[in-house]
């Protein structure tokens, strides 16, 4: 599988302050990686990085083999922020539709795609709604379907099911799954571990470093524990130990 999106010896700070330390990840076509780790940890300056919001101080970072920053490579990622970015006074649908044209849906295509995105999130009864009268859970959700509804190569996701509800969840990674089967790639963060379960690889970050990387089964058998929040709490000891050795 070919290599979408890399980061190689990646330094990038404010100022004085280094917030990321030679952090180096690899995503291939078609994988799903779970960014994870506290906050403060680095991972937002890591996706601002690799969206190409935020200059390298040191290495580089590169997707679909080009060195970002770049803006015609965003036209290929479908992005859903942390923080909810919708216009309130206008629908679901509208807020689709707009978002569709901006990342360059073909008009002929935008009532097909819009469909396809309310239903994986099972927004469809609310599109015509006003987003000012939906609850926490239906924002973000209208987020992650503004992110699908491009079909793009390449989703960010920063915590795509905090306060969706069970059900809701094994639906979106059903069309997560599907979709990197198709050839997607998808790097999401979370905090829910039942969501690093469902990634191919995870990448645990703290204090700017990668602490850990592999996949769920490879990690657990590695560290020797039965949970990923014990893989976590492991290397960060082993984190703490090394530096202090230093």
């Amino acid at each position: 599988m070919s290599t979408v999106i890399k980061a190689s010896n990646l330094v990038q700070g404010y100022g004085k302050t280094i917030v990321l330390k030679q952090v180096n990840l690899e995503i291939k076509k078609g994988e799903i990686l779970a960014l994870i780790g506290p906050s403060g940890s680095g991972k937002t300056t890591l996706i601002n990085s690799i969206m190409g919001m935020i200059n390298p101080q040191k290495g580089e970072v590169t997707l679909l083999d080009t060195r970002m920053p770049n803006r015609k490579i965003l036209s290929n990622i479908g992005f859903m922020a942390q923080t909810d970015a919708l216009y309130w006074t206008m629908t679901a649908r509208e807020n689709l539709a707009f978002f569709g044209i901006m990342q360059g849906v073909p008009k002929k295509q935008l009532k097909k795609r819009i469909s396809y995105a309310a239903a994986v999130v099972n927004l469809e009864p609310s599109l015509n709604k006003q987003v000012q009268y939906f609850s926490g859970g239906m924002k973000r959700r209208l987020s992650l379907a503004i992110a699908l509804v491009a079909d793009p190569q390449i989703l960010i996701l920063d915590e795509p099911t905090v306060g969706i509800d069970p059900e809701l969840r094994q639906q979106i990674w059903k069309e997560l799954h599907h979709l990197a089967s198709e050839g997607k790639t998808i790097l999401l963060t979370t905090h829910v571990m039942n969501d690093a379960w469902e990634a191919d690889n995870l990448f645990l970050i703290r204090k700017g470093e990668a602490i850990a990387q592999g996949t769920p089964r490879t990690l657990i058998k590695k560290y020797e524990v039965q949970t990923i929040e014990e893989v976590f709490l492991k290397a960060g000891r082993l984190q703490d130990a090394h530096t202090s050795n230093d």
